[in-house]
């Protein structure tokens, strides 16, 4: 197994600090909004899950125009554009004083869509049997992000209440900006090439296995944000854990997650043993999502229900952009990594969407039932992408399918 060079470590280090920031912002808002979020004058079930996820509403619209744009511009100046709307959009939510204005300033927030660009500066800057290991380490970067975050959301909620945490998002927005461009080395140019119309992108996104690629993103993140929904809900009101103590499950919990990702990484790196992984991950989210539903009062359940929750997101976190990076034609990178952040982000929007209406009409534990029920979908899907998912490229299929 090669070793990563100075530039390809000095590049993953910078870049999981530039990516861990901005989602650090991100991740103080969820184990404490639904809980506060319910004092709010025009606060309903809907509104609570809309407010979370209407964040991804925002990331759709955009994934792929700046995906594109940073293949034809270059990744920074594509990525900076794209931080600069996000901190306005916290500034918005952190002025406003009712949960439709938060949902204004949650959805400004989600059109900085930079994901699938800083990916593609992921990609850029490390070789191809070094992306996994280097997509690891920002994996860990974000578990350790969001550990953090769990920890630290609830006392700085309650020093200087919502406002001051979506304030947090904007600052934090900015020093990454800063990072981006005093420390994370600039790559070599890839210009999209002149047949890189619309059309050109399109047929890359046909492909099937790019197809089963975003959808899993999709599912995963469809699955998370619902999950936060219920959760800071069903630690305090069924558990009766007071919101400032939630870390003390957390903690452990991201701990166990953190250790099995490493365990797991060196595994996935042949395409094939990647997908039987995935599918061992989706059966595992579904199963600690019905774990969360019955837990009951049993706090232990409950933790050792989140810890296969939490190993089996980092795992997919990790594994899922690595092969996306992998499949797409260089030149297009941008434009892939954008539809597949696209197809995470209408995920975290349906996601909460359909946490709220469960919330509202099933009550907590509905909420984990609904949410274990999209395995049963997702499941097929990658069993079926394992029997046909290689390493080859798409650029022939592209190709074909683009010339006229």
């Amino acid at each position: 197994m090669s070793k990563l060079s100075r530039l390809e470590l000095r590049s993953a280090l910078t870049l999981a600090c530039v990516i861990s920031l901005r989602l650090f912002g991100l991740f103080l808002i969820m184990p404490v909004f639904s809980l506060y979020a319910q004092q709010m004058p025009d606060a309903t079930p809907l509104m609570i899950g809309m407010a979370l996820g209407v964040y991804g509403l925002g990331q759709v619209l955009l994934q792929i125009p700046l995906g594109l744009l940073s293949d034809r511009i270059g990744r920074k100046p594509a990525i900076t554009l794209g931080l600069l709307v996000f901190a306005f959009g916290g500034l918005v939510a952190a002025l406003s004083h009712s949960l439709a204005g938060i949902v204004i300033g949650r959805a400004l927030q989600g059109m900085g869509a930079v994901a699938g660009a800083g990916t593609a500066l992921v990609a850029d800057l490390t070789a191809e049997e070094n992306r996994g290991k280097v997509m690891g380490i920002i994996g860990i970067s974000i578990g350790v992000a969001f550990l953090l975050a769990l920890i630290l959301g609830p006392p700085l909620e309650a020093w200087h209440g919502l406002s001051g945490l979506f304030g947090a998002t904007s600052i934090l927005a900015l020093a990454s900006l800063l990072l981006l461009w005093l420390i994370v080395p600039t790559p070599a140019r890839r210009k999209a090439p002149a047949a890189a119309s619309f059309g050109y992108v399109l047929a890359m996104l046909r492909d099937s296995r790019m197809l089963v690629l975003n959808g899993s993103v999709f599912f995963l993140h469809a699955l998370l944000t619902a999950s936060f929904v219920g959760l800071p809900l069903l630690l305090a009101d069924k558990l009766h854990l007071p919101v400032n103590r939630h870390w003390e499950l957390y903690l452990p919990v991201m701990t166990i997650a953190a250790f099995v990702m490493g365990a797991c990484m060196h595994r996935m790196r042949e395409v094939a043993q990647s997908l039987r992984i995935v599918a061992i991950c989706v059966v595992a989210i579904g199963l600690s999502l019905l774990g969360f539903a019955f837990s009951g009062e049993h706090i232990a359940v409950l933790g050792v229900m989140a810890a296969v929750f939490f190993s089996a997101f980092n795992l997919l976190e990790a594994a899922l952009p690595s092969l996306v990076s992998r499949l797409a034609p260089a030149a297009l990178r941008g434009a892939a990594m954008g539809a597949y952040s696209t197809s995470q982000f209408i995920g975290a929007f349906i996601g909460g969407a359909m946490g709220g209406i469960a919330l509202g009409k099933l009550g907590t534990g509905g909420v984990f039932v609904c949410a274990a029920a999209l395995t049963l979908v997702w499941l097929p899907l990658v069993l079926a992408g394992a029997r046909r998912m290689t390493v080859t490229p798409v650029t022939a299929h592209v190709t074909a399918e683009a010339t006229p």
